[in-house]
């Protein structure tokens, strides 16, 4: 069975933070946000995931993408590209326009989906209120940013397990 892409349940919740803590990723947050978490799973195991945290503002929807890691067992197989793009497409079609993230270790994988490091003080304000921005994660971690185009008319996100707009379950 191949490994699918799909919104975390309630369920998941200690196998995603035992992958947290595994990968010496901040847990402070993820029960609070988990509904907008996503989970790599394969015969009924969670072997990766990625989470966003959204924060309404005025003007626009900014979101903070954060908790990507994968089984360390199961790196190599574009897993984390998967989550990482699913997670943006998710956040795209709730309409958020800006994705800010904090990373200590990944800023080149990042890079590779527009992200772009700024000065932490530049990212959407309402982000700030995060865990990871209040001291989750650490203050030399690089703050990277993403400006997302709104959807097009009619794109929706696909309910849980289906593939994102576009793209098929493989991520292609």
């Amino acid at each position: 069975m191949p490994v699918s892409i799909r919104a975390a349940t309630p369920g998941d919740l200690p196998a995603v933070l035992t992958l947290l803590r595994e990968a010496r990723l901040p847990t402070d947050g993820v029960p609070e946000h988990f509904g907008r978490f996503l989970v790599a799973e394969d015969a009924g195991r969670i072997i990766g995931c990625a989470g966003l945290e959204i924060y309404p503002d005025a003007d626009r929807r900014a979101a903070l993408l954060r908790s990507v890691a994968v089984n360390p067992a199961r790196r190599g197989e574009d897993l984390g590209q998967r989550l990482t793009r699913a997670a943006l497409d998710r956040a795209r079609a709730d309409g958020v326009t800006e994705v800010a993230l904090l990373t200590t270790t990944a800023q080149d994988f990042f890079t590779r989906f527009g992200f772009a490091p700024v000065p932490r003080e530049t990212v959407n304000p309402a982000l700030h209120a995060s865990s990871e921005f209040q001291g989750a994660c650490c203050e030399t971690a690089v703050t990277m940013r993403l400006h997302l185009a709104p959807p097009a008319p009619g794109e929706i996100w696909p309910a849980a397990g289906a593939p994102a707009a576009g793209r098929d379950s493989r991520g292609g």
